[in-house]
């Protein structure tokens, strides 16, 4: 896009009126029928202050927004909210979060997530289904001091629903184009004062949007089913226990990956002759004790999480027999983190805690050299050990001026057990491959944090942050050569200015934020063709950008959400090898622009209807880049969809459609034997049929 173009879109967002991000109650209700006041945003966290003086770059999506704008999963928040976009490519396995132009594709994550307060350490446990979520917490930009290494872009909250503030049962069913299935049920229940218990669980079928002509079947068929379960118990008047467990299944097929010419901009047919697919089994158990009194509060949050990977890819992606990975990883994680917080009103605000962790890994990887006649299995063992200390004080000056500083001290212990052997087919012998090595690393990290805000008024603020972001180094699984055996940590600085405001019948709120991020020893990802990915740092980068976010409600029941993000990503420094400098390229997956436009409208007592329920959007994404040569991008493209609800009584029944342009976009691109692609999502129609009994 060019800049005139973009300074014309960012009026018209201007003018239209911008989407909320935050307010002060999130709704508990889950029809989308239920009127919205819009209000400034306050979820009070496990490290957020009653009386919150610390600014933030942060949107919140409540549960009528997630209804109406069909967030099933994380992939579905790409876009939706500024600077955020989550590519659809591959399987589940990696989800990488792309937030102000900063990401990871492999190895960790730099986007924290986590889900009632329980942290997901590895990609492949983003992306599962978001079963009854209460709300949506996004902190854009590195949140290091608070939450720890690999926040170096942001983090995501999800909040799910309790039986202190919703009892009742629920049961949600779907059905689409390309035979999508999809049931959820969820019921909470309070059997005293005290104490309360919810179970959830779901299915998911979808046959598939691609079809592999070779084989003569759709390469993308999935299959995932789940369920949580959680106990609540009050045993006195200051006190919180949470006991819950969670299970995650996939059955996933794979690869949607072609042959693409970029010169004639033709994507040939998946024609890949071996079965690929992933299958994915997470377990997640937490446990969370919290003291509040009028003072103060101590919360515990011990947490732990089972992940295991099978992967296989027919790695050349063509009807040849060339190459044929297997890949299988074990992940066991546990955690422990205890934040002390204040709860008073008074000038000083402060949280502090310490967060500890340990990490098994194992994989076991191997690669078939079918034309060569024998096949390589690499061994792993990754264990990977750290403990955290972090404080943070606000303090309010005068008047409405308020500084904030906060310091944390990181310290990581990784270690790898490495091996690797060769199986030769013709006389069946297995021969050693390389020395195998077993090496540590250790990192120390202070990362800190300043910022200062100044509140007119309870709904308009202006803030400004300076803060560090740290993802530490680490073990390729990929290992071509010596030099490739490990990678250092990278860092970042990020420097953004901002404005909050919302009028005071708060049918209008907004936020701007202007953002620059130094960026050094980025991890970049490249991939070795027949073997898989290996990282390596980049020299010196930088981002810069903006986000607007605006809501308006021009009249009752009427409801306009604008979401803009511009983020310009660029290597400053960056000679990859003796004859390739890309210093002066775009950082790739990087879109320059993301765009949401989403309109709510009910009507109420029509006919034999309690309310009927129109909701559109209008999702933007790109210029992006794929690669760090930027020899091949993806244009701007948008993305319609549209939601009609019908709702009598308890039962409702909505028609939905997205991509209903039936836009042709690329998921993907990357070079490995050949030059490769995966198509965007097709045009996709469903109806659902809500069921809400309410206690």
């Amino acid at each position: 896009m060019t800049t005139k173009n973009t300074v014309a879109l960012t009026a018209v967002l201007t003018i239209s009126g911008i989407t909320t991000t935050q307010a002060e109650n999130i709704e508990t209700k889950d029809s989308v029928f239920d009127n919205v006041t819009l209000k400034n945003v306050s979820i009070v966290g496990t490290k957020v202050n009653k009386h919150n003086l610390t600014p933030s770059s942060v949107s919140v999506m409540g549960s009528h927004q997630i209804q109406t704008n069909q967030i099933g999963n994380i992939e579905d928040l790409s876009s939706q909210l500024p600077n955020i976009f989550i590519p659809e490519y591959g399987s589940r396995q990696t989800t990488p979060i792309i937030m102000r132009g900063i990401y990871s594709k492999v190895k960790g994550t730099a986007v924290g997530y986590y889900v009632d307060g329980m942290p997901h350490f590895e990609l492949s446990a983003f992306n599962a289904d978001m079963l009854d979520v209460k709300a949506i917490e996004v902190f854009r930009g590195p949140q290091g001091t608070l939450y720890g290494r690999n926040t170096i872009g942001g983090v995501i909250n999800v909040y799910n629903y309790t039986p202190f503030d919703y009892q009742g049962t629920k049961v949600r069913l779907r059905y689409g184009n390309y035979n999508t299935v999809k049931a959820q049920a969820s019921h909470y229940s309070l059997l005293s004062e005290q104490f309360g218990f919810n179970a959830s669980g779901y299915y998911e079928h979808c046959d598939g949007y691609f079809d592999n002509v070779t084989l003569g079947k759709k390469a993308d068929k999935l299959n995932a089913g789940g369920g949580r379960i959680a106990l609540h118990y009050k045993p006195a008047k200051h006190w919180m226990l949470r006991l819950s467990s969670s299970l995650d299944y996939l059955n996933q097929g794979g690869y949607a990956y072609s042959v693409y010419d970029p010169e004639t901009d033709v994507l040939s047919d998946i024609n890949y002759n071996r079965p690929c697919g992933y299958k994915r089994l997470i377990s997640g158990t937490g446990f969370t004790a919290n003291y509040t009194s009028d003072l103060w509060s101590l919360n515990s949050q011990t947490s732990f999480q089972y992940i295991r990977d099978d992967q296989e890819v027919d790695q050349d992606f063509t009807a040849n027999d060339t190459y044929f990975v297997t890949n299988g990883i074990r992940h066991n994680v546990i955690s422990e983190e205890l934040t002390l917080k204040s709860e008073h009103d008074g000038k000083f605000q402060w949280v502090a805690g310490t967060f500890l962790f340990s990490q098994w890994g194992t994989q076991d990887q191997g690669t078939d050299y079918i034309t060569k006649g024998y096949e390589q299995r690499s061994l792993y063992d990754n264990p990977l050990r750290g403990i955290a200390f972090f404080a943070q004080g606000s303090y309010n000056l005068v008047g409405g001026l308020s500084a904030t500083v906060g310091l944390r001290l990181d310290h990581e212990y990784n270690s790898m057990d490495y091996s690797r052997t060769q199986f030769n087919h013709e006389d069946n012998t297995t021969q050693p491959v390389g020395q195998p090595f077993t090496e540590s690393l250790k990192f120390t990290e202070l990362i800190p944090r300043f910022g200062l805000s100044y509140k007119f008024n309870k709904e308009n603020m202006l803030f400004a942050n300076i803060t560090k972001g740290y993802k530490g180094g680490g073990f390729n699984a990929t290992i071509p050569t010596e030099d490739d055996r490990t990678y250092d940590p990278e860092h970042n600085w990020n420097y953004e200015v901002g404005a909050k405001v919302a009028n005071a019948s708060h049918t209008f709120s907004g936020e701007l934020t202007l953002f620059y991020i130094d960026w050094k020893n980025q991890h970049i990802t490249q991939t070795v063709p027949g073997v898989g990915n290996v990282i390596n740092n980049a020299g010196h980068s930088n981002s810069k950008g903006m986000e607007l976010s605006l809501t308006c409600r021009p009249i009752a029941d009427f409801t306009i959400q604008v979401n803009y993000g511009y983020t310009y990503a660029q290597f400053l420094d960056y000679q990859k090898s003796a004859t390739a400098d890309y210093s002066g390229n775009m950082v790739p997956m990087v879109p320059r622009n993301t765009f949401a436009l989403n309109a709510n409208y009910s009507l109420r007592n029509v006919g034999t209807f309690d309310a009927i329920t129109f909701s559109a959007g209008l999702n933007g994404v790109g210029k992006l880049y794929w690669l760090d040569d930027n020899a091949v991008c993806q244009h701007l493209y948008f993305l319609p969809s549209a939601r009609v609800e019908l709702r009598k009584g308890k039962l409702g029944i909505a028609f939905w459609g997205k991509n209903l342009s039936n836009t042709k976009y690329h998921s993907y691109y990357f070079v490995s034997s050949a030059k490769y692609a995966q198509k965007g999502t097709p045009l996709t129609l469903g109806v659902d049929l809500n069921l809400t009994i309410n206690k």
